[in-house]
């Protein structure tokens, strides 16, 4: 595991001067059952206090495999795996998921290659309905078979009502290419403009079906829901009690790439709105998504602008996510972005994101707790990593008393380094 660094000279001046420390003496590294050059930790609570870290480790050949392990009390349990495959596109800002959603029923998704170019793949999905013991053969959420991009999926439960034994069905929202030019030219994850036309869709999978869901599903089974999005920056979603919650990064004909979010209620999507108007104009997609967490009926979104001054901000809803307040900002001081958030009450939640450190080619992971007034914890630094694509994108969310946070070593044997701190500072 990584080791705090110590404030000194310089940078000790800086740390004092933004209000930025050390984590809390008792944050404590914790041991994960993951091969050396594991990378793309992704961190889901899910329902009955779930929570489960996900990542890929490289396989026989050129294989990858989707592992995933629990928290149990105070520590990772035994790893398991998902899926395998040599057909995988696997990419430092569009990684997989291993999502626990209530009951026994868990979802993982992961990125398939499609013949016709470099650049075109699937999202293949699998449930598991024995809390992740098992798992089904994989299926698509979309029923587009263009060589295109279908990425950046997020999963979410519907339709949990008592006595379902199963626990509902399975939501998907992801970024599709099929109104886009073939993806046989230019890269991804920060590559140029490609020529527009990325669109937000849903899907709807059941799994007692093993298939897309009934009638009454097959209705809203790959669905538009926006037809131009920034084309590869993360969603993000999340159950406010009375519905589903979707953020992304949008895209206007002007290029303003600001946050939207929707709303998934009584089998309906709202229509999008935009949750704060940075006015961010960008030629290209910035590879920053929004993070999104909720607690009842509260929910807290967080965000990268680049507008004016770069900065990482959030916004408050206390009605289910149907309004959102107006930002408050969170860090100005040579952030990068790469959020993610965390609430742990109604009231307060916890933000990281990645800032650079001084060093050329170095950033630090920071975080800080923010409540629905305003109000405004000290910056803390969780540690210090590369700046560049192969840290990814560290993770954090509340668990085992306190925050649990994940991220990929850099140099050496790689790996994922993930560290609790058991108190919200």
């Amino acid at each position: 595991m990584n080791r705090f660094l110590p404030c000194s000279g310089l940078m000790a001046l800086l740390f004092i001067l933004n209000g930025c420390g050390p984590a809390p003496d008792a944050a404590r590294p914790l041991a994960l059952d993951s091969a050396a050059g594991a990378s793309l930790p992704r961190l889901t609570a899910g329902g009955d206090d779930q929570l489960w870290l996900s990542w890929v480790e490289p396989a026989e050949g050129d294989a990858h495999r989707l592992r995933f392990s629990r928290f149990q009390k105070d520590r990772w349990g035994p790893a398991r795996t998902v899926a395998e495959g040599r057909d995988w596109f696997v990419n430092w800002a569009d990684f997989p998921s291993v999502v626990p959603l209530g009951r026994d029923l868990a979802a993982a998704h992961w990125l398939v290659k499609r013949p016709g170019g470099t650049y075109a793949y699937d999202v293949a999905i699998s449930i598991s309905t024995d809390g992740g013991e098992s798992w089904g053969e994989p299926l698509r959420p979309h029923e587009d078979r263009s060589a295109t991009e279908h990425g950046f999926a997020t999963l979410f439960p519907v339709g949990h009502e008592a006595g379902d034994e199963v626990g509902g069905k399975v939501g998907a929202v992801w970024l599709d290419g099929r109104n886009m030019p073939p993806a046989n030219t230019g890269g991804h994850a920060g590559h140029a403009d490609h020529g527009g036309g990325m669109s937000l869709r849903f899907g709807l999978l059941s799994p007692g079906s093993g298939a897309i869901a009934d009638k009454e599903a097959d209705r809203e089974a790959d669905r538009e829901i926006d037809p131009l999005t920034c084309d590869c920056c993360q969603t993000g979603a999340a159950v406010s009690g009375d519905g589903v919650v979707v953020v992304y990064r949008d895209r206007t004909a002007e290029e303003i790439r600001d946050i939207s979010y929707t709303r998934f209620e009584d089998g309906r999507w709202s229509a999008p709105r935009t949750l704060a108007a940075d006015g961010w104009r960008i030629e290209g997609c910035p590879v920053n998504g929004p993070a999104i967490d909720a607690i009842s009926s509260a929910v807290v979104v967080a965000w990268f602008t680049g507008a004016g001054e770069p900065r990482v901000q959030v916004g408050w809803s206390a009605d289910g996510g149907r309004n959102f307040s107006a930002p408050v900002t969170i860090d100005r001081v040579g952030v990068l972005g790469r959020v993610d958030v965390a609430m742990v009450d109604d009231d307060t939640a916890v933000v990281s994101w990645m800032a650079g450190g001084g060093d050329e080619g170095r950033a630090e992971i920071r975080y800080r707790r923010v409540d629905a007034d305003g109000t405004l914890g000290p910056v803390r630094r969780l540690d210090t990593t590369s700046a560049a694509r192969g840290a990814g994108f560290p993770q954090l969310a509340a668990g085992g008393g306190g925050l649990v946070f994940a991220w990929t070593r850099t140099g050496g044997d790689g790996g994922i380094a993930t560290m609790t701190v058991p108190s919200v500072p």
